[in-house]
């Protein structure tokens, strides 16, 4: 009995890992896309950018979000795992280099709340692992 709940433990691991990187690589081409894709998706237009959850700060919302979310992922894959802190810096760093790539890619813009949301996206999860690690004796 014990031996398959460490298979599952272990499959659903593997699984969240597998989400991680696969957010990871769907994160970069939206960020690196020199247009809104979501907006054409959404709008048939690659200039606009929608605003998913209506908010009075636009859309640094959505950019705390979705880099929570894969927070989230990829600091659960790497929980129990030394590698735990430099997931954290690798996720703080690819938020700062990607907004800051904004300036380079043409009909993007850089936009210094998104860059705030995404650090506080991050940040929030963050603490929520960090939090969850302590109550269960992980660290």
């Amino acid at each position: 009995m014990y031996y398959i709940k460490f298979i599952m433990k272990i499959n659903f691991l593997n699984l969240i890992k597998c989400l991680y990187y696969f957010s990871l690589i769907v994160l970069a081409i939206i960020y690196l896309f020199p247009g809104s894709i979501i907006g054409y998706m959404l709008y048939g237009d690659f200039g606009k950018q929608p605003n998913l959850i209506p908010n009075p700060i636009g859309t640094s919302i959505n950019h705390a979000f979705a880099f929570f979310c894969l927070s989230i992922l990829g600091l659960i894959s790497y929980m129990r795992n030394k590698d735990f802190n430099k997931v954290a810096i690798f996720l703080i760093s690819l938020s700062i280099i990607l907004e800051l790539s904004h300036y380079f890619i043409p009909n993007r813009s850089f936009q210094f709340f998104d860059l705030i949301g995404n650090l506080l996206g991050i940040l929030l999860a963050i603490l929520i692992i960090i939090f969850y690690k302590k109550n269960r004796n992980i660290l």
